[in-house]
C-alpha cells in the first residue's frame, strides 16, 4: 500500500473530519475526499460515516486507528537518519589497518571508549601489509589509519594530524655527548623501517642535498622492533614527535630533533563511501580519531 494512503488514513482517524484532516496534512479537502474513497475501496469498509454535521468511525476504523499509528511511527523511524543505531546494544566488529606505531598508542584509549559505550563491539587491527590493496573496497577493512596513499579513487579520507619525525636512540648513546648536527646524525648507523625492505627514503634525499650519506645498517618491518633494537645497540631509529614519551622513557630511549628540513607526516583515516552514512561506522570513526589525537602516554 502507498505510504501516503496510510498517512491520510491516520489523519482521518485522528480528526474524524475530512476538512481537519486536510488542514493537518497541508492539502485540500477535495484531495482528502478522493483518498478516502480510495481507502474505502481498498479496505472494503466505509471507515467514516456521516452522523449529523460530523463523521464517526466504523468499528473497522477503530480497529485500525492504533495499528496505523504504530505502523507509521515505525516507518518514520526506519527512514530517519541514523535510524536504529544504539551504541549500547550494538553487536559488531570493526577492522582497522594501521602501523604498529599508531596502533600501540591508540588501541588502549580506543577500546576503553568503545567498550564504555558499546560493550559488545570488537576491534580487529590488521598490519600495514595490506596498504594499497582492495581491503576498503572489498569490505575486509573498515578504516585505514596512517599515511594514506595509493587509495582507490572513490575512497573517502579525513586528515587527522601533521606529525614531525624525531630521532630516537638509547639514553647513553654517544650522539647525546654533543650537539647533533646533520654531519653527526649522518655518521651514526641507522635502523631503516620498511615492511618492503626499502633502505632509502626522504632522510637520504635531504642528506644528499647536503653532500652527506648515512649507513642504514639494518632494516626492520616495524617501529616496535626498531625501538627494541635501538635500546640494545648504538643504532639510531625514527619515531613521531611527542609520541609515547612514557614508553620511550621506560625503554631507556631518548628523542632528538632531526637536523634536516623534513616535511611532517600527514596522518589520516580512509574508508569506503558505502559506510559514510552508516551511523555505527561514523560513531566508530569519531572514536578512532579521538583516540589517535589523544593517545595513551602522549
Amino acid at each position: 500500500m502507498d505510504l501516503n494512503l496510510l498517512r491520510v488514513l491516520d489523519a482521518l482517524l485522528q480528526e474524524n473530519s475530512v476538512t481537519r484532516a486536510a488542514e493537518r496534512l497541508g492539502t485540500s479537502p477535495a484531495a482528502v475526499s478522493r483518498t478516502l474513497a480510495r481507502l474505502r475501496r481498498t479496505v472494503g469498509d466505509p471507515l467514516l460515516v456521516r452522523a449529523g454535521q460530523g463523521m464517526v468511525p466504523t468499528p473497522r476504523a477503530l480497529e485500525l486507528r492504533e495499528e496505523v499509528g504504530v505502523l507509521l511511527r515505525g516507518c518514520d523511524n526506519v527512514l530517519r537518519p541514523g535510524a536504529g543505531f544504539d551504541a549500547a546494544h550494538l553487536q559488531r566488529s570493526f577492522t582497522v589497518q594501521a602501523s604498529d606505531l599508531l596502533l600501540v598508542a591508540a588501541a588502549g584509549p580506543l577500546t576503553e571508549r568503545i567498550h564504555a559505550e558499546a560493550p559488545q563491539v570488537d576491534v580487529v587491527f590488521l598490519p600495514e601489509a595490506l596498504e594499497g590493496g582492495p581491503g576498503l573496497r572489498q569490505g575486509s577493512v573498515d578504516v585505514e589509519l596512517g599515511v594514506l596513499g595509493h587509495l582507490d579513487p572513490e575512497i573517502r579520507t579525513r586528515q587527522l594530524a601533521r606529525m614531525p619525525l624525531v630521532g630516537i636512540a638509547r639514553s647513553g648513546h654517544p650522539l647525546f655527548d654533543g650537539r647533533i648536527d646533520a654531519r653527526r646524525f649522518a655518521a651514526a648507523d641507522h635502523i631503516g623501517i620498511s615492511r618492503l625492505g626499502k633502505r632509502l627514503g626522504p632522510i637520504d634525499g635531504a642528506l644528499a642535498e647536503l653532500g652527506l650519506r648515512r649507513r642504514t645498517a639494518v632494516v626492520v618491518p616495524s617501529h616496535t622492533s626498531a625501538m627494541v633494537l635501538a635500546r640494545e645497540t648504538d643504532l639510531v631509529a625514527l619515531s613521531l614527535a611527542d609520541w609515547l614519551p612514557g614508553t620511550l622513557a621506560a625503554m631507556g630511549l631518548r628523542t632528538f630533533p632531526i637536523p634536516l628540513d623534513l616535511d611532517p607526516l600527514d596522518v589520516g583515516m580512509a574508508w569506503h563511501p558505502r559506510n559514510s552514512a552508516d551511523p555505527a561506522h561514523r560513531w566508530f570513526r569519531d572514536h578512532l580519531a579521538s583516540a589517535l589525537l589523544t593517545p595513551a602516554g602522549r
